[in-house]
């Protein structure tokens, strides 16, 4: 199975969309005090970055 860049940036831009997930889940369930807010603005910088990747498809 050849992998391109696009098929590359499309597994990439799934696995950070799912550790975001999971640290905006951390941040959620485990731990509710400030440090909560440190693991929702790390989850949402993965998100960001998911998105970057994501507008990169096709152009690279």
């Amino acid at each position: 199975m050849g992998m391109n860049k696009n098929t590359v940036l499309g597994w990439a831009t799934l696995i950070m969309i799912v550790v975001g997930l999971g640290l905006i889940a951390i941040g959620i369930f485990k731990y509710r005090e400030v440090s909560a807010w440190g693991f929702a603005a790390v989850g949402f910088g993965f998100f960001s970055i998911a998105w970057v990747f994501n507008a990169l498809k096709g152009r690279v």
